[in-house]
């Protein structure tokens, strides 16, 4: 097991603010478990699909049926050319030339956050007719749909699979421990981390893009390959909407008429962000006389859920201590950050936490718990402050000392400001153009010495060396393989299936449960 580094990957990287003209006219299908302005992790994706397209690249994207009409910030660059919903049904094979297009497969909901979907069993094959054969499959933070691929790309032969890029951006385990109760919490979490390890470590899985040294240690414990592993942090529109200047007296005079401290956090209203040490740390504050003023901003589409996070805080909204200003969005969200004082990030699942980075580059300073992505992002004592993970009193002190000392909430401010100005989406979105025209070459390089009997990449050698001398010793025909290929997809598929009827009975079971506790609120 090999020690954490940042890109143990050897590759030239001559002009990060350049775009690799080789990636120019690649077909590249991306596959996302959201997508659109619906969240961080969603949003990352939007913007390197608006990269990729502005400079050439063929992309189609595959995403769940958006469940959500929330219109979060979109960059004016954005643009969705074209939008197929689809049940990859066969009269879509004549949409196999298709470019640039966006097709919404139908899935089901989670009860506790709407913005998801698990996507039904569907064939790898159908969505090649949908769109085109691709020279390389962008997996943005894999789950249901990004599973469901890599499982029936597992069961190809050697000429068939396509390379993969993975980027790892959800904390699905960690999610599972806090969301189920005990003993399914453990039961979820061996479950995903099981299956990704099977997953990631295959071949054709070429690059796992990491956010942050918490997602790297993760994946080392699950055995996946360090040779694999690359790190990608995030960027942020420090120069158009994040920014200092949007800083708003009119808006601090509304939620601290009385000149009190604003503390701010941002965040998804559910039970993952840690809202209930969010909730002792007010308490705490309030006891220990703190003028402040807490903004919550966020929302959650389930209402039980939203209510059940609201109700934390109960006796602190009462006696308006604490504001939930709902979900905000573009230039209202842009102006809270810029006209807080303090931003508060008590999540410990973030695999990165952009909102830490956007705070920073609205120049306010940060204190967050020492757990995640925060911990790469946060410079202790220079733009914010961290703290362990269980210290909530640690926590309450770094809060109580940047509220009572201006000159160093404004140095720190700016400190993190100067910071996220150097984290631009051009230089990042062109890392991963990088890595892409250098994974597309080397397959093709593979296959041509393939043809030629040369050999070729390790990867597919290794694929060949597995598959092709069994057949070729008990002398089988062409259709044979074909048919044990089939099997082969057909077992995947029923795998899959399987698991969706499991999981679809236990998220029956949730909802059953939301509805009585709808009643009995009512």
């Amino acid at each position: 097991m090999g020690s954490v580094q940042d890109s143990p990957i050897p590759i030239d990287l001559p002009n990060l603010s350049a775009f690799p003209a080789a990636l120019r006219g690649k077909r590249i299908l991306l596959c996302t478990e959201s997508f659109g302005p619906v969240n961080g992790v969603s949003r990352t994706t939007l913007m390197l699909v608006n990269h990729l397209r502005a400079n050439g690249a063929i992309v189609a994207v595959v995403a769940p049926h958006n469940h959500t009409q929330q219109n979060l910030f979109i960059p004016s660059s954005a643009t969705d050319q074209k939008t197929i919903t689809s049940s990859l049904s066969p009269s879509t094979s004549d949409m196999s030339s298709s470019q640039n297009t966006t097709l919404r497969l139908p899935g089901y909901p989670l009860p506790y956050n709407p913005e998801l979907s698990i996507v039904y069993p569907f064939l790898l094959s159908s969505l090649y007719k949908a769109t085109f054969h691709p020279d390389l499959i962008y997996l943005a933070s894999p789950a249901s749909l990004g599973f469901q691929v890599l499982l029936q790309l597992r069961q190809q032969p050697p000429q068939n699979q396509v390379p993969v890029i993975c980027n790892f951006q959800t904390d699905l385990a960690g999610y599972c421990a806090i969301l189920f109760s005990p003993p399914l919490s453990a039961l979820a979490v061996h479950a995903f981390a099981s299956v990704q390890s099977f997953l990631f470590r295959h071949a054709s899985v070429r690059c796992i893009f990491y956010p942050s040294r918490f997602v790297r240690r993760y994946l080392e414990a699950k055995g996946v390959q360090c040779d694999k592993m690359e790190i990608l942090q995030r960027g942020v529109e420090s120069a158009r909407v994040f920014h200092p200047g949007r800083r708003s007296e009119a808006a601090r005079r509304r939620i601290a008429p009385g000149g009190e401290v604003v503390l701010i956090c941002v965040a998804r209203l559910a039970a993952e962000k840690g809202f209930g040490f969010l909730a002792d740390v007010a308490r705490q504050l309030e006891a220990r006389g703190l003028r402040f003023k807490l903004w919550i901003v966020g929302g959650n589409r389930n209402g039980v859920v939203e209510g059940e996070i609201k109700d934390m805080f109960a006796g602190l909204v009462e006696r308006g201590v604490v504001v939930f200003a709902g979900m905000l969005v573009g230039e209202e969200l842009a102006t809270a950050y810029a006209s807080a004082d303090v931003f508060l990030h008590c999540s410990v699942t973030e695999t990165f936490g952009l909102v830490v980075l956007e705070s920073m580059a609205s120049g306010v300073p940060v204190v967050a718990r020492d757990e995640g992505g925060p911990s790469d992002i946060v410079q202790h004592g220079q733009s914010g402050f961290l703290v362990p993970p269980e210290d909530l009193d640690g926590f309450v002190e770094k809060v109580v000392l940047l509220a009572g000392d201006e000159r160093l909430r404004r140095g720190l401010g700016e400190a993190a400001r100067r910071q996220a100005e150097g984290e631009t989406w051009e230089r990042i979105n062109n890392k991963v153009a990088w890595r892409m025209v250098d994974v597309i070459q080397k397959r093709e390089t593979a296959v041509r010495m393939m043809g030629d009997g040369n050999g070729g990449d390790g990867g597919v050698r290794r694929m060949a060396m597995a598959t092709t001398p069994v057949f070729g010793w008990l002398l089988l025909s062409n259709a044979f393989r074909a048919r044990v290929v089939d099997m082969r997809l057909a077992g995947g598929i029923a795998v899959i299936s399987g698991f969706w009827i499991v999981v679809g009975l236990y998220l029956a079971l949730i909802k059953l449960g939301l509805w009585f506790s709808t009643r009995v609120r009512s």
